[in-house]
């Protein structure tokens, strides 16, 4: 079965392409058209689950501000004709507002939700501070079927290069510091209090930094929470770190492995298979921050990276 990237760039290349020959020979090479944003179609992630919303045949058109003024009202309405013929009328209003004629500025500050100029390839330190992960997924996911003018194209290749130095070692530290506290600390906290609400909120927060971290010295962007794993699971080649992350999720609370036990911050209760999976993610962890350069320190306690990561990996 085709994909609906598949099939909307069959939609493209004999109706949406004819259709500007005819209607708007001028002005070809001038409109740069794709799927890209948001939906699961536009990371070939949909499936049957998927199409009960927003789900449907289309395709972005994207214009400078200067070619939006000229000919995007036109391009608007033929683009719209098109799309509202018999064949195509199940598109839902939600769809509509992801596709059709938008300008590259409109569609990068909206996804981004930063102002930004995008026939500039450029962000501030601050803007990339603002972005989250998901979102940047989000801006390069999919697939730029035609860009003859390259205004559009050229953000995305920006934006796929990666955070600037100084905010990739800001997010890298802030995660591994929120994987040590949720997982390493005060998961044993709350075991050991009989508090299991809150052991499992360390857990999932573990979990989310875990999956980060890997992202992040992978260098590349994670997309919407609830298909993080499934990039993940295709990511890591060898899949030890992804097993180990689903067995994680799956280990069940065992109050009988902290009966009578005391907490001591210096020592892992390996009874718990969680602090055991936990500290394994965190040796993974650790390794690749070394081989990356990243850090000096040895050791899986990832709080103790922080230093390092934040001073170019020169901390003692």
């Amino acid at each position: 079965m085709k994909s609906v990237i598949e099939k909307n760039r069959w939609f493209y290349e004999h109706c949406v392409a004819e259709m500007i020959r005819e209607r708007f020979p001028e002005y070809e090479d001038r409109i740069a058209v794709g799927i890209v944003g948001e939906g699961s179609d536009c990371f070939g992630y949909d499936d049957e689950i998927s199409r009960d919303h927003d789900f449907g045949t289309g395709v972005c058109l994207w214009l400078t501000d200067e070619d939006m003024a000229r000919f995007g009202n036109a391009l608007s309405i033929a683009y719209n004709e098109l799309v509202d013929s018999a064949q195509r009328s199940y598109l839902t209003e939600r769809l509509r507002e992801r596709r059709g004629v938008m300008t590259v500025r409109r569609f990068y500050s909206n996804i981004l939700n930063v102002e930004c100029d995008a026939e500039i390839p450029f962000l501030s330190e601050e803007q990339w501070a603002e972005l989250d992960h998901s979102c940047l997924k989000t801006a390069t996911n999919g697939e730029v079927f035609r860009d003859d003018p390259g205004v559009f194209t050229a953000f995305r290749q920006y934006l796929a290069g990666y955070y600037p130095d100084r905010v990739y070692r800001m997010r890298l530290a802030e995660q591994l510091h929120e994987y040590a506290s949720a997982l390493q600390v005060n998961y044993a906290r709350c075991m050991t209090r009989g508090d299991t609400v809150a052991a499992e909120l360390c857990r999932a927060k573990g979990l989310s930094s875990a999956m980060e971290l890997f992202f992040l010295l992978k260098r590349e962007y994670p997309p919407y929470y609830k298909w993080t794993f499934r990039a993940l699971s295709e990511l890591d080649a060898e899949g030890g770190f992804a097993a180990k992350i689903r067995e994680l999720s799956l280990e069940p609370l065992r109050l009988e492995a902290w009966k009578g036990t005391r907490y001591l911050p210096t020592r892992s209760n390996y009874k718990d298979r969680i602090v055991s999976l936990s500290e394994e993610l965190a040796s993974e962890i650790e390794i690749m921050l070394f081989q990356s350069g990243l850090t000096r320190v040895r050791g899986r306690y990832l709080e103790a990276h922080v230093g390092a990561v934040l001073d170019g990996g020169v901390s003692p």
